[in-house]
């Protein structure tokens, strides 16, 4: 048997062919290199491990860390030192001298309501109410009345924002940002005109937690104004999500206001649900007509699960027209016998394109 002989490779003998020669070679070595090791890297199981002992994994999480650090911190914050950075806020208040008790029933969850002083005594029973449950109260003064509020006891314990002729989402969106009520769970944002005689906020919070709902609002009794069918109180549940209208909503609508809709007059939101509606209240918004067929967008996931109705803990929804409304007892002016709040309305609708609802 012959054995395979295999010629010596005759290297060039001046040194500038010998150095061409090295320097067409480098680069394809150089190549199969780097394929080798990429492969080396992403097929190993234990890849992690291996490149951890070269120092790259190491250095990669550094740079990805250090990276992140940077680009998370609040604009305006990044000259601070890291330990000095307070990104949100709560509505506790603080005594003028010494330091807060460290209280651990501290409010949780936060009633925010648009007053007139018109509607004092329903406002009266609400906010003693929620000031029972523990929870934070804001009241926002759209007439510009302060002062006579003082005559309730619990007038010092609760925050007043004034401004004239303003709606609750005008100061929503100025004075209720995310970071501000970073520290609550759930956000009542709430009309003045209700009444919440067989309503218990702590049961509430209790419900909808357990539910997973995400956004919500307690149901309304027989006694109430009612514009959407979903609203109304099913006696024998304590939560529903949907309605059934013949021809209109059955059990396979998927879109409000069969299901997944909650009424303006009296929502309440998570904290990671309201961050999202903050975002979509507009600043020229005046009112909230077309916003309710928006939330799907902030529920968290299935618009049919995470929003409600809870039946167990409902309320009555009078229907004063208190803010822009037709004064009791005046004989309106030609002027005014068409209520400015239609055209509003459906400006509004055509900026969310809701045209169902227009």
């Amino acid at each position: 048997m012959k054995a395979l002989v295999i010629p010596p490779v005759s290297l060039p003998s001046d040194s500038k062919s010998r150095r061409s020669h090295w320097c067409s070679v480098f680069p394809a070595a150089s190549f199969l290199f780097l394929i080798f090791f990429a492969l080396y890297a992403f097929i190993a199981p234990d890849y992690k491990e291996r490149l951890s002992r070269w120092g790259i994994a190491d250095t990669f999480q550094n740079f990805k860390f250090s990276n992140c650090k940077n680009q998370c911190r609040p604009p305006g914050s990044e000259s601070l030192p890291e330990g000095i950075v307070s990104k949100t806020s709560n509505f506790q208040m603080r005594p003028l001298w010494g330091f807060p008790k460290n209280d651990e029933n501290s409010p949780i969850n936060l009633l925010a309501v648009a007053v007139g002083i018109t509607q004092r005594d329903l406002v009266n029973k609400m906010v003693k109410k929620f000031l029972s449950s523990n929870f934070s109260v804001m009241l926002f003064h759209y007439d510009g009345i302060v002062d006579e509020w003082r005559d309730f006891e619990w007038n010092d314990r609760v925050i007043h924002v004034s401004a004239r002729n303003q709606t609750k989402w005008w100061f929503a969106k100025r004075f209720l940002h995310p970071d501000i009520v970073a520290a609550c769970n759930y956000i009542f944002l709430w009309d003045e005109d209700l009444g919440v005689e067989n309503f218990n906020p702590k049961q509430y919070v209790s419900i909808v937690k357990s539910e997973g709902l995400h956004i919500s609002q307690p149901a309304l009794d027989y006694k109430s104004l009612v514009h959407q069918q979903i609203t109304v109180r099913a006696s024998k549940s304590g939560v529903h999500r949907r309605t059934y209208k013949p021809g209109i909503c059955d059990g396979n609508s998927t879109a409000p206001p069969c299901t997944g809709w909650v009424e303006m007059m009296a929502p309440v939101f998570s904290r990671a649900a309201w961050r999202c509606v903050w975002y979509m209240i507009q600043n020229d918004l005046i009112h909230a007509w077309g916003l309710d067929y928006q939330l799907g967008y902030c529920s968290q996931g299935d618009r049919t699960k995470n929003i409600g109705i809870v039946d167990a803990e409902y309320i009555v929804h009078y229907g004063h027209p208190t803010l822009g409304g037709v004064v009791e007892n005046e004989e309106p002016s030609r002027s005014q016998k068409t209520d400015p709040r239609l055209e509003v309305s459906t400006y509004q609708c055509k900026r969310f394109q809701i045209v169902y609802f227009c």
